[in-house]
Protein backbone atom coordinates (compact mmCIF):
# COMPACT_ATOMS: atom_id res chain seq x y z
CA UNK A 1 0.00 0.00 0.00
CA UNK A 2 1.13 3.35 -1.21
CA UNK A 3 1.40 6.13 1.10
CA UNK A 4 1.86 9.83 -0.07
CA UNK A 5 3.62 12.30 1.91
CA UNK A 6 2.85 16.21 0.73
CA UNK A 7 4.79 19.59 1.78
CA UNK A 8 2.48 21.76 4.02
CA UNK A 9 1.02 24.62 2.18
CA UNK A 10 -0.06 27.24 5.22
CA UNK A 11 1.68 30.17 5.27
CA UNK A 12 4.22 29.87 8.10
CA UNK A 13 3.64 26.11 8.20
CA UNK A 14 7.35 24.09 8.69
CA UNK A 15 6.38 20.64 9.72
CA UNK A 16 5.65 17.69 8.19
CA UNK A 17 4.02 14.93 9.25
CA UNK A 18 6.25 12.15 9.19
CA UNK A 19 10.03 11.98 9.90
CA UNK A 20 12.39 9.78 8.38
CA UNK A 21 12.33 7.31 11.06
CA UNK A 22 8.92 7.06 11.00
CA UNK A 23 8.65 6.59 7.56
CA UNK A 24 11.06 3.82 8.22
CA UNK A 25 9.25 2.08 10.59
CA UNK A 26 6.33 2.13 8.13
CA UNK A 27 8.23 0.86 5.22
CA UNK A 28 9.81 -2.31 7.48
CA UNK A 29 5.98 -2.99 8.39
CA UNK A 30 5.32 -3.42 4.37
CA UNK A 31 4.21 -0.28 3.17
CA UNK A 32 5.68 2.29 0.54
CA UNK A 33 6.25 5.65 0.61
CA UNK A 34 6.40 8.73 -1.76
CA UNK A 35 7.13 12.19 -0.88
CA UNK A 36 7.35 15.31 -3.06
CA UNK A 37 10.52 16.83 -3.04
CA UNK A 38 11.46 19.61 -0.07
CA UNK A 39 8.66 18.17 1.75
CA UNK A 40 11.34 18.34 5.00
CA UNK A 41 13.15 20.85 4.43
CA UNK A 42 11.19 23.10 6.49
CA UNK A 43 11.64 20.86 9.56
CA UNK A 44 15.69 20.53 8.52
CA UNK A 45 14.41 17.12 7.16
CA UNK A 46 16.30 16.92 3.86
CA UNK A 47 15.13 14.70 1.14
CA UNK A 48 18.32 12.42 1.51
CA UNK A 49 17.39 11.50 4.83
CA UNK A 50 13.92 10.24 3.58
CA UNK A 51 15.55 8.56 0.44
CA UNK A 52 17.65 6.30 2.84
CA UNK A 53 15.31 5.14 4.50
CA UNK A 54 13.97 3.85 1.56
CA UNK A 55 11.31 6.68 0.62
CA UNK A 56 10.57 7.63 -3.32
CA UNK A 57 11.41 11.48 -3.42
CA UNK A 58 9.10 12.47 -6.50
CA UNK A 59 9.69 16.16 -7.75
CA UNK A 60 5.68 17.58 -6.67
CA UNK A 61 2.80 16.56 -5.05
CA UNK A 62 0.58 15.49 -8.05
CA UNK A 63 3.23 12.89 -8.26
CA UNK A 64 3.31 11.95 -5.26
CA UNK A 65 -0.46 11.43 -4.63
CA UNK A 66 -0.79 9.39 -7.61
CA UNK A 67 -1.71 5.96 -7.12
CA UNK A 68 -1.67 6.46 -3.45
CA UNK A 69 -4.23 4.89 -0.69
CA UNK A 70 -3.70 7.15 1.85
CA UNK A 71 -2.34 10.53 1.98
CA UNK A 72 -0.79 11.84 5.12
CA UNK A 73 -0.38 15.56 6.38
CA UNK A 74 -0.19 18.28 9.17
CA UNK A 75 -2.99 19.89 7.71
CA UNK A 76 -5.74 19.77 4.49
CA UNK A 77 -3.57 21.55 2.09
CA UNK A 78 -5.33 23.94 1.09
CA UNK A 79 -5.17 27.30 -0.82
CA UNK A 80 -4.62 30.55 1.92
CA UNK A 81 -8.29 31.36 2.62
CA UNK A 82 -10.40 28.78 0.32
CA UNK A 83 -11.06 25.09 1.38
CA UNK A 84 -10.00 24.12 -2.19
CA UNK A 85 -7.07 22.42 -3.19
CA UNK A 86 -4.69 23.94 -5.63
CA UNK A 87 -6.32 23.19 -9.14
CA UNK A 88 -3.06 21.08 -10.18
CA UNK A 89 -3.55 18.71 -7.03
CA UNK A 90 -7.23 17.94 -7.44
CA UNK A 91 -7.47 16.94 -10.72
CA UNK A 92 -5.10 14.40 -9.61
CA UNK A 93 -6.42 13.63 -6.05
CA UNK A 94 -6.77 9.55 -6.51
CA UNK A 95 -10.21 8.17 -6.13
CA UNK A 96 -11.45 6.31 -2.85
CA UNK A 97 -7.71 7.17 -1.16
CA UNK A 98 -8.08 7.94 2.51
CA UNK A 99 -6.88 11.18 3.94
CA UNK A 100 -5.10 11.85 7.79
CA UNK A 101 -4.36 15.62 8.89
CA UNK A 102 -5.57 17.76 11.28
CA UNK A 103 -8.42 20.62 9.64
CA UNK A 104 -8.94 22.69 13.27
CA UNK A 105 -12.81 22.63 14.43
CA UNK A 106 -14.24 24.53 11.77
CA UNK A 107 -12.46 22.69 9.27
CA UNK A 108 -13.07 23.32 5.26
CA UNK A 109 -15.46 21.16 2.93
CA UNK A 110 -14.56 17.71 2.58
CA UNK A 111 -16.16 17.56 -1.14
CA UNK A 112 -13.12 17.10 -2.72
CA UNK A 113 -12.28 13.99 -1.22
CA UNK A 114 -15.95 12.74 -1.19
CA UNK A 115 -16.09 13.10 -4.70
CA UNK A 116 -14.06 10.33 -5.40
CA UNK A 117 -15.22 7.94 -2.68
CA UNK A 118 -12.48 9.19 -0.46
CA UNK A 119 -11.92 8.89 3.23
CA UNK A 120 -11.01 11.24 6.05
CA UNK A 121 -9.68 10.83 9.59
CA UNK A 122 -9.42 14.28 10.90
CA UNK A 123 -6.77 13.85 13.72
CA UNK A 124 -8.42 16.70 16.34
CA UNK A 125 -10.91 14.45 16.83
CA UNK A 126 -8.82 11.87 18.72
CA UNK A 127 -11.24 10.51 21.54
CA UNK A 128 -9.16 11.57 24.91
CA UNK A 129 -9.01 7.93 26.06
CA UNK A 130 -6.04 5.75 27.30
CA UNK A 131 -5.29 3.84 24.55
CA UNK A 132 -4.86 6.61 22.04
CA UNK A 133 -2.68 8.35 24.11
CA UNK A 134 0.21 7.61 21.77
CA UNK A 135 -1.89 9.05 18.51
CA UNK A 136 -2.51 12.30 20.19
CA UNK A 137 -1.55 15.15 18.06
CA UNK A 138 -2.96 17.72 19.56
CA UNK A 139 -1.00 16.84 23.14
CA UNK A 140 2.07 16.52 20.85
CA UNK A 141 2.14 19.44 19.28
CA UNK A 142 0.81 21.45 22.46
CA UNK A 143 4.05 20.68 24.17
CA UNK A 144 6.06 22.13 21.53
CA UNK A 145 3.79 25.33 21.64
CA UNK A 146 3.96 25.61 25.67
CA UNK A 147 8.03 25.26 24.63
CA UNK A 148 8.02 27.61 22.35
CA UNK A 149 5.73 30.38 24.51
CA UNK A 150 8.48 30.21 27.23
CA UNK A 151 11.28 30.86 24.77
CA UNK A 152 9.00 33.81 23.11
CA UNK A 153 8.87 35.37 26.83
CA UNK A 154 12.31 35.26 27.31
CA UNK A 155 13.02 37.07 24.14
CA UNK A 156 11.02 39.51 24.42
CA UNK A 157 10.77 40.70 27.85
CA UNK A 158 13.37 43.30 28.40
CA UNK A 159 14.92 41.71 31.92
CA UNK A 160 16.46 38.85 32.84
CA UNK A 161 14.42 35.83 33.59
CA UNK A 162 16.55 33.99 36.23
CA UNK A 163 17.65 35.20 39.35
CA UNK A 164 21.04 36.80 39.01
CA UNK A 165 24.04 37.40 41.57
CA UNK A 166 26.15 39.79 40.16
CA UNK A 167 28.60 43.14 40.71
CA UNK A 168 25.92 45.37 40.52
CA UNK A 169 24.05 43.83 42.57
CA UNK A 170 21.16 41.00 42.75
CA UNK A 171 18.30 40.50 40.20
CA UNK A 172 15.05 39.32 41.04
CA UNK A 173 13.47 36.58 38.82
CA UNK A 174 10.84 37.69 36.27
CA UNK A 175 7.34 37.27 37.29
CA UNK A 176 5.29 34.79 35.47
CA UNK A 177 1.29 33.50 35.34
CA UNK A 178 0.75 30.77 33.27
CA UNK A 179 -3.09 30.38 32.61
CA UNK A 180 -4.57 26.85 31.90
CA UNK A 181 -2.37 24.06 32.92
CA UNK A 182 -3.39 21.48 30.16
CA UNK A 183 -0.52 20.42 28.34
CA UNK A 184 0.55 23.59 26.54
CA UNK A 185 0.32 25.42 30.09
CA UNK A 186 1.94 22.61 31.91
CA UNK A 187 4.47 22.60 29.53
CA UNK A 188 5.20 26.36 29.49
CA UNK A 189 5.05 26.32 33.47
CA UNK A 190 8.16 23.60 33.35
CA UNK A 191 10.56 25.40 30.49
CA UNK A 192 9.86 28.70 32.52
CA UNK A 193 10.36 27.03 35.74
CA UNK A 194 14.09 25.59 33.89
CA UNK A 195 15.11 29.15 32.69
CA UNK A 196 14.64 30.56 36.03
CA UNK A 197 11.78 32.50 35.97
CA UNK A 198 9.39 32.67 39.07
CA UNK A 199 6.00 30.64 37.82
CA UNK A 200 2.94 30.81 38.79
CA UNK A 201 -0.24 28.61 37.26
CA UNK A 202 -3.90 28.90 37.27
CA UNK A 203 -6.60 26.83 35.96
CA UNK A 204 -10.06 26.48 37.27
CA UNK A 205 -9.66 22.94 37.64
CA UNK A 206 -8.83 21.24 41.09
CA UNK A 207 -6.93 18.34 39.79
CA UNK A 208 -4.44 21.16 37.43
CA UNK A 209 -3.76 23.09 40.67
CA UNK A 210 -2.05 19.54 41.68
CA UNK A 211 -0.26 19.24 38.43
CA UNK A 212 1.29 23.25 38.85
CA UNK A 213 2.37 22.89 42.30
CA UNK A 214 3.73 19.25 41.33
CA UNK A 215 6.27 21.05 38.84
CA UNK A 216 7.66 23.90 41.59
CA UNK A 217 5.50 26.71 40.91
CA UNK A 218 2.90 28.11 42.64
CA UNK A 219 -1.29 27.85 42.10
CA UNK A 220 -2.91 30.86 41.89
CA UNK A 221 -6.42 30.42 43.11
CA UNK A 222 -9.66 31.89 42.57
CA UNK A 223 -12.27 31.24 45.40
CA UNK A 224 -15.03 28.48 43.93
CA UNK A 225 -18.29 29.32 44.28
CA UNK A 226 -19.86 25.74 43.39
CA UNK A 227 -19.48 25.58 39.38
CA UNK A 228 -18.02 22.52 37.87
CA UNK A 229 -15.01 23.24 35.97
CA UNK A 230 -14.10 20.14 34.31
CA UNK A 231 -15.44 19.15 31.53
CA UNK A 232 -15.73 15.75 29.26
CA UNK A 233 -11.99 14.71 28.36
CA UNK A 234 -10.81 16.41 31.37
CA UNK A 235 -10.82 19.52 29.98
CA UNK A 236 -12.28 22.89 31.16
CA UNK A 237 -15.46 23.62 30.63
CA UNK A 238 -17.25 27.08 29.95
CA UNK A 239 -18.12 28.87 32.98
CA UNK A 240 -22.02 30.28 33.73
CA UNK A 241 -21.45 33.84 32.62
CA UNK A 242 -21.90 35.50 36.41
CA UNK A 243 -18.54 33.03 36.73
CA UNK A 244 -16.95 34.13 34.24
CA UNK A 245 -17.18 37.57 35.40
CA UNK A 246 -15.44 36.80 38.83
CA UNK A 247 -12.77 35.25 37.06
CA UNK A 248 -11.69 38.27 34.58
CA UNK A 249 -12.09 40.80 37.79
CA UNK A 250 -9.52 37.93 39.87
CA UNK A 251 -7.09 37.96 37.01
CA UNK A 252 -7.24 41.40 36.38
CA UNK A 253 -6.11 42.41 39.77
CA UNK A 254 -3.62 39.55 39.50
CA UNK A 255 -2.09 40.49 36.42
CA UNK A 256 -0.75 43.27 37.93
CA UNK A 257 1.52 41.30 40.04
CA UNK A 258 3.56 40.09 36.83
CA UNK A 259 5.87 40.54 34.27
CA UNK A 260 4.79 37.80 31.61
CA UNK A 261 1.01 35.98 31.29
CA UNK A 262 0.99 32.83 29.43
CA UNK A 263 -2.83 32.41 28.38
CA UNK A 264 -3.18 28.70 27.08
CA UNK A 265 -6.70 27.99 27.90
CA UNK A 266 -9.15 26.47 25.10
CA UNK A 267 -12.26 24.75 25.05
CA UNK A 268 -12.43 21.84 22.14
CA UNK A 269 -14.95 22.86 19.64
CA UNK A 270 -16.16 26.18 20.82
CA UNK A 271 -14.44 29.90 21.32
CA UNK A 272 -11.42 30.28 23.78
CA UNK A 273 -12.49 31.60 27.15
CA UNK A 274 -11.87 35.42 27.68
CA UNK A 275 -9.59 35.36 30.23
CA UNK A 276 -7.81 38.78 30.54
CA UNK A 277 -9.69 42.52 29.84
CA UNK A 278 -8.48 45.28 28.52
CA UNK A 279 -8.36 46.32 32.02
CA UNK A 280 -6.05 43.35 32.46
CA UNK A 281 -3.80 44.36 30.30
CA UNK A 282 -3.92 47.76 31.33
CA UNK A 283 -2.94 46.83 35.11
CA UNK A 284 0.44 45.70 33.73
CA UNK A 285 3.83 47.70 33.93
CA UNK A 286 5.18 48.65 31.26
CA UNK A 287 7.73 46.39 29.09
CA UNK A 288 5.47 43.71 30.52
CA UNK A 289 4.15 40.97 27.97
CA UNK A 290 1.34 38.82 27.10
CA UNK A 291 1.56 35.41 24.64
CA UNK A 292 -1.88 34.47 24.07
CA UNK A 293 -1.87 30.93 22.73
CA UNK A 294 -5.58 30.84 21.77
CA UNK A 295 -4.93 33.38 19.29
CA UNK A 296 -6.59 31.33 16.40
CA UNK A 297 -9.56 30.76 18.38
CA UNK A 298 -10.61 33.62 19.71
CA UNK A 299 -8.03 34.78 21.99
CA UNK A 300 -7.98 34.26 25.94
CA UNK A 301 -6.87 38.35 26.10
CA UNK A 302 -9.74 40.78 25.03
CA UNK A 303 -6.96 43.14 22.86
CA UNK A 304 -5.22 40.13 21.23
CA UNK A 305 -4.97 39.73 17.23
CA UNK A 306 -4.55 36.61 16.01
CA UNK A 307 -0.69 36.44 14.01
CA UNK A 308 -0.15 40.08 15.54
CA UNK A 309 2.17 41.37 18.06
CA UNK A 310 0.80 44.45 19.56
CA UNK A 311 2.16 47.50 22.24
CA UNK A 312 -0.78 48.26 24.26
CA UNK A 313 0.21 51.11 26.79
CA UNK A 314 3.57 49.62 27.17
CA UNK A 315 2.34 46.04 27.57
CA UNK A 316 3.34 44.02 24.37
CA UNK A 317 0.17 41.67 23.28
CA UNK A 318 1.65 38.75 20.92
CA UNK A 319 -0.71 35.99 19.57
CA UNK A 320 1.11 34.16 17.47
CA UNK A 321 0.05 31.47 15.28
CA UNK A 322 1.48 27.36 14.96
CA UNK A 323 4.28 27.90 17.52
CA UNK A 324 5.08 24.05 17.18
CA UNK A 325 6.89 25.33 14.17
CA UNK A 326 9.02 27.12 15.66
CA UNK A 327 10.51 24.33 17.14
CA UNK A 328 9.47 22.42 13.80
CA UNK A 329 12.11 19.40 14.02
CA UNK A 330 10.91 18.05 17.07
CA UNK A 331 7.10 18.86 16.51
CA UNK A 332 7.29 16.58 13.33
CA UNK A 333 9.27 13.73 14.70
CA UNK A 334 6.49 13.95 17.68
CA UNK A 335 3.50 14.22 15.03
CA UNK A 336 5.01 11.46 13.15
CA UNK A 337 5.19 8.78 16.25
CA UNK A 338 1.38 9.39 16.48
CA UNK A 339 0.42 8.96 12.81
CA UNK A 340 2.34 5.77 12.42
CA UNK A 341 0.63 4.54 15.64
CA UNK A 342 -2.53 5.22 14.39
CA UNK A 343 -1.55 3.88 11.34
CA UNK A 344 -0.81 0.77 13.46
CA UNK A 345 -4.39 0.87 14.99
CA UNK A 346 -6.00 0.77 12.01
CA UNK A 347 -4.01 -2.28 10.48
CA UNK A 348 -3.45 -2.89 6.85
CA UNK A 349 -5.93 -5.52 5.02
CA UNK A 350 -5.89 -6.72 1.41
CA UNK A 351 -3.34 -3.78 1.02
CA UNK A 352 -5.64 -1.14 2.32
CA UNK A 353 -6.03 0.70 5.37
CA UNK A 354 -8.70 -0.64 7.43
CA UNK A 355 -11.46 1.69 8.48
CA UNK A 356 -13.71 0.58 11.12
CA UNK A 357 -16.66 2.89 11.98
CA UNK A 358 -17.26 0.57 14.93
CA UNK A 359 -13.79 1.36 16.54
CA UNK A 360 -14.06 3.95 19.38
CA UNK A 361 -10.87 5.43 18.19
CA UNK A 362 -11.38 5.04 14.22
CA UNK A 363 -15.06 5.99 14.45
CA UNK A 364 -14.42 8.98 16.16
CA UNK A 365 -11.84 10.25 13.91
CA UNK A 366 -13.97 9.59 10.70
CA UNK A 367 -15.53 12.42 8.84
CA UNK A 368 -15.82 10.98 5.28
CA UNK A 369 -16.13 7.43 5.21
CA UNK A 370 -16.32 6.15 1.69
CA UNK A 371 -17.68 9.38 0.22
CA UNK A 372 -19.99 9.71 2.86
CA UNK A 373 -19.96 12.35 5.57
CA UNK A 374 -20.35 11.38 9.06
CA UNK A 375 -20.73 13.38 12.05
CA UNK A 376 -19.79 17.10 12.48
CA UNK A 377 -17.32 19.28 10.88
CA UNK A 378 -18.63 19.92 7.46
CA UNK A 379 -19.69 23.38 7.48
CA UNK A 380 -16.71 25.90 6.63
Amino acid sequence: MKIALLRERHEGERRIALAPKECATLIGAGLSIRMEAGAGSPASLPDGAYADTGVEVVPNAEAAVAGARTIVAVRWPQLIGSGALPDALESGWPEEALFVSLFGFSPPPFEVIARRGGSVLALEHLPRITRAQSMDVLSSQATAAGYAASLRVATHLPRFLPMLTTASGTVAPARILVLGAGVAGLQAIATARRLGAAVTGYDIRPAALEQIRSLGAKSLEMPAEGEDAEGEGGYGQALPEDAQERQQTFLARAAADFDAIITTAQIPGRPAPLLLTREAVEAMRPGSIIVDLAGDSGGNCALSKAGRTLEIGGVTVDAPLNLASEVALNASEMFGKNITALLRHLGVADGEIRLDPGDEITGSLLRVHRGQKRGEGWES
